[in-house]
């Protein structure tokens, strides 16, 4: 099932969920079709399967259609509850070309680049933009912005202590993540939350597809294109940590919630890996795709 929050093309004030249909034309309004049902993300995720059940009964049902042309798609959560969990160096190649970039602080025991262990940091919730809106570039004032492409995991049922054998049955669904970056800040404190949560910098969407639509999560495969240049193509099967590694070490400690939203890291191919380094420009375009997530599109101002 493929989750959207979006409001009409008129109006900035009707913020709603529903339900893609299949053939990606529609957009079923959940809470007109079943009044029962919430019209903000969080709080149907926090329906758990119940929630579910009623939106694919719905579906069935041919509750209220809308054509998706109609509509703006947005975030699938706008504002999360909580900052978004983020994971660093977490593609082996990737690793080493940050190692080698000159801008990572932090290093291995070995000198390879390699975690012996996650690397979580978190960025802020008012980081978050919805597909097609512009990466405020400007905000940046080292003028180092970076994008990065990541599969994002979302909570569906929270815990704390979460054994790695369990993990996916905690898993609500995926999407994108674009993990954007100013370099020169990150290094520059010698830490990734300030050059990581500036306002705009994590766009996301475009839906939430349940973890039952997905086979083998490892085998998605992820590109990202920069004005239609391919810099990543990778699969989450290269994952240094894997989701169950992640939701375990993040819940050792931290009682994960519904919503909360796991950016799980970003493969080789960055601005920073090239020489010189290819940060964003004004006018680029930045598309994220990971079938059968969809494609995340957002220009840079």
């Amino acid at each position: 099932m493929r989750l959207v929050t979006f409001a009409t093309v008129q109006t900035d004030n009707s913020r709603r969920i529903g339900v893609v249909t299949d053939d990606g034309r529609m957009v079923v309004d959940l809470a007109a079709s079943d009044p029962t049902l919430p019209a903000d993300m969080l709080a149907f995720i926090r329906l758990g399967n119940m929630g579910l059940e009623r939106a694919r009964r719905a579906l069935a049902a041919d509750g209220v259609r809308i054509p998706i042309e109609r509509l703006r798609i947005l975030a699938p959560l706008p504002r999360p509850a909580r900052n978004i969990f983020c994971v660093g160096k977490n593609y082996h190649e990737h690793a080493a070309e940050f190692h080698k970039s000159g801008f990572d602080a932090s290093s291995a025991r070995d000198g390879s680049g390699v975690p012996a262990h996650p690397i979580i940091f978190t960025k802020a919730p008012s980081s978050v933009i919805g597909p097609g809106v512009a990466i405020p570039r400007d905000l940046d004032p080292t003028d180092s912005v970076d994008y990065e492409g990541e599969l994002a995991v979302v909570i569906g049922t929270g815990g704390r202590g979460i054994a790695r054998a369990d993990a996916f049955a905690h898993v609500y669904g995926y999407t994108i993540v674009n993990d954007v970056t100013a370099r020169a800040l990150q290094k520059r404190h010698a830490q990734w939350l300030l050059g990581k949560s500036i306002d705009g910098f994590c766009p996301m969407g475009p839906a939430i597809v349940t973890a039952d639509s997905i086979g083998d999560v490892a085998a998605l495969h992820l590109v990202t294109r920069v004005n239609d240049e391919v810099r990543q193509d990778a699969r989450v099967a290269d994952l240094i940590f894997d989701i169950p590694d992640l939701i375990e070490t993040i819940s050792r400690g931290i009682t994960l919630e519904p919503g909360d939203v796991i950016a799980t890291g970003t493969p080789v191919g960055v601005g920073i890996g090239f020489d010189p380094p290819r940060f964003l420009k004004q006018g680029d375009t930045v598309s994220i795709t990971i079938d059968p997530l969809g494609t995340l599109t957002n220009p840079v101002n």
